[in-house]
């Protein structure tokens, strides 16, 4: 008989802040990295897709999900001394959007097949709604684009050669390997230390399909949302756009600082989980 896959309200916030605290540590690492340009076209990581990826299939994918986008903002752009916005929103909505139905289509996490298809379809959903609204600026007129002055035609063929690069790359490197390999060796072992019990078929978080009204119909509202928060951060609407004082500070020498932050916060979560495994092993015993 199948059941629902439910957590505590502490279990819930550990799944949050761990997500929230490894995804901004790996956002910073990935700054830390050049980026190559040919062109208007940027070769560089985009994202190390496979921890909220991994912490998805794992534990809860709304809040693991919500939990790393949280993480990016926080840690890539507040600790800064910068904020974006309306466009920040779009990003928030995007990742965690993806994320979350990455997590949700994976019924059994020792099936590599279903962790592969949803490692691609988490990565491919955000870059997807990421090409559509930077598209869409461009074509609206809210955004100018420089690769071909006055062909607006041409934002497609520039963003559809960086969405399969960042599919084909940053998704098959970062996000669709590491998890397979991830996935099957943290399963059974790192649910234990949060007091959890690993997802199966028989106890299981799932989506009742993708084409599901109750499913489709708050995903097709987000991803309209998304647009509308980018369109209006390109506006004088943006009224939430804001830079801190701090902010004359050099940008390695913050992310620096955001990076030690985030390591800071990560190895406490950590101990406090290994902490509490121990003692609950000592009582048992």
């Amino acid at each position: 008989m199948k059941r629902n896959y439910t957590l505590t309200q502490s279990q819930k916030m550990m799944v949050f802040i761990l997500s929230m605290s490894l995804y901004g540590l790996s956002n910073m690492i990935t700054e830390l990295v050049p980026s190559i340009y040919l062109g208007p076209v940027e070769f560089s990581i985009e994202y190390f897709a496979f921890i909220p990826l991994t912490l998805c299939i794992l534990f809860h994918p709304l809040y693991a999900g919500i939990g790393a986008a949280l993480g990016e903002v926080i840690f890539g752009e507040i600790m800064l001394g910068q904020f974006g916005g309306f466009g920040e929103l779009e990003k928030f909505i995007s990742f965690s959007l993806a994320m979350y139905i990455a997590g949700s289509l994976v019924k059994d996490p020792r099936n590599k097949r279903q962790v592969g298809i949803a490692a691609m379809t988490g990565v491919v959903i955000h870059q997807l709604i990421s090409m559509m609204v930077d598209i869409g600026k461009v074509w609206v007129g809210v955004d100018d684009f420089e690769a071909l002055p006055g062909l607006a035609e041409s934002v497609v063929v520039v963003e559809g050669f960086s969405f399969l690069n960042d599919v084909l790359f940053s998704g098959i490197l970062f996000a669709l390997l590491p998890t397979l390999y991830l996935v099957p060796r943290l399963y059974g072992k790192i649910e234990p230390l949060l007091g959890m019990k690993p997802r199966t078929p028989d106890n299981a978080y799932a989506i009742r399909g993708i084409l599901h009204p109750r499913f489709l119909i708050p995903v097709i509202l987000l991803a309209i949302s998304a647009f509308g928060f980018e369109y209006l951060s390109e506006t004088e609407w943006n009224i939430f756009e804001w830079e801190a004082t701090f902010s004359y500070i050099s940008e390695s020498a913050l992310t620096l600082i955001s990076l030690g932050i985030a390591a800071v916060v990560s190895a406490t979560i950590v101990y406090v989980l290994i902490k509490r495994s121990k003692k609950e092993r000592n009582k048992a015993a």
